[in-house]
């Protein structure tokens, strides 16, 4: 029994030594720039969709900014003009 668990130790032991030389070798170098040149290229690329969602919601903005002061001075306008039309029936009667 205890000597069962002193193989799985050393197997442990070995397994993780091949691991570090594995992880340590040129090919997994190799591996881990081509894996981290695919993520900035995923940052630019998520970068950009975001800087022209960016731009688009400005442009929505300032859109819909114009509409409103549009609507207002109409509705200011037609104040106005009812104001106006008040005024005249006024010195009228």
């Amino acid at each position: 029994m205890v000597w069962d668990k002193v193989k799985l130790l050393g197997y442990g032991f070995l397994l993780g030594t091949a691991g570090v030389k594995i992880l340590g070798s040129k090919d997994a170098k190799k591996v881990y720039t081509h894996v981290t040149a695919a993520v900035m290229r995923g940052v630019d690329s998520v970068v950009e969709t975001a800087n022209v969602i960016k731009e688009n919601c400005e442009d929505i903005g300032a859109e819909a900014k114009q509409i409103n002061e549009r609507r207002y001075a109409e509705a200011r306008a037609r104040e106005i003009e009812d104001a106006k039309a008040c005024l005249a029936q006024a010195e009228e009667a």
